[in-house]
């Protein structure tokens, strides 16, 4: 049958015997793929960088319906990875994002908000300004917040933040809220253990506020590279309970 094109992000790529590669990519109109890209590991490979992770690029593919992985036929590089021009802490949040996606996206289901949303963060990622330590900067760290809350809220799976899970009585603006990595969203101070942590009503707020308004107009006036930290922490935690996996490039942002 005729290749199929699609405009996508790489999510993953690995190893398949001696020069072929294995790719997760999300195109933007038949959701997540994997296929199969022959001799991509060889020196002089006809793919370049188009499928290195996260490589905005023009896919071309067979597919056939009695096999799961499509065969990558030639890739044609529309923006290249953002992680080869950032610094060390914006390329581990990019990990993350693309953790996220590849993880969370069912496949063969396209989901356009999420490729805008996508390529949304990926651009205010590569636009922020590096951080003189290693870990993101404030502005890494504000769209990586975005993303995640979004991401949730796309998929359905994120709880309200003005109720009680316990009760199902609504939180006051200023009451601090408690969450557990067991646990399916935010409840009051007297339910807490000494498992839980906080979410603070900062975090709450500015939380309410993200799902309200596009990632150029969330202000970045007082965004410290720890702004919200307790808000990803939350947020991961719900990632992670719905794929019932640990996040890997989470694990590594949380050690910088």
């Amino acid at each position: 049958m005729p290749a199929r094109e699609s405009e996508a992000f790489v999510l993953r790529s690995y190893p398949y015997r001696e020069a072929d590669l294995i790719v997760s990519f999300f195109s933007r109109d038949l959701g997540k793929l994997r296929g199969i890209a022959r001799g991509v590991r060889r020196p002089k490979s006809r793919f370049g960088a188009s499928l290195e992770r996260l490589s905005h690029s023009r896919i071309s593919y067979f597919q056939k319906d009695n096999l799961e992985l499509v065969r990558i036929d030639r890739g044609e590089l529309l923006s290249p990875a953002p992680t080869m021009r950032v610094d060390y802490g914006a390329s581990v949040a990019l990990d993350l994002i693309a953790e996220i996606s590849d993880e969370l996206l069912p496949e063969h289901e396209p989901q356009d908000a999420h490729f805008r949303l996508l390529t949304h963060v990926l651009e205010r990622v590569v636009a922020a300004a590096p951080d003189p330590g290693s870990g993101p900067s404030p502005d890494v760290q504000r769209a990586l917040t975005y993303f995640q809350l979004w991401t949730l809220r796309l998929a359905g799976l994120l709880p309200p933040f003005g109720v009680c899970l316990e009760t199902g009585e609504e939180l006051e603006p200023d009451e601090p809220a408690y969450f557990e990595r067991s646990s399916q969203g935010l409840f009051r101070a007297e339910r807490k253990t000494s498992s839980s942590w906080l979410l603070s009503p900062a975090s709450r707020r500015l939380a309410q506020e993200m799902l309200k308004r596009p990632l150029s107009e969330v202000p970045a006036a007082g965004w410290t590279a720890h702004t919200a930290d307790d808000l990803r922490r939350y947020l991961v935690q719900r990632l992670e309970a719905h794929i019932e996996k640990r996040l890997r490039a989470g694990l590594m942002l949380a050690a910088l």
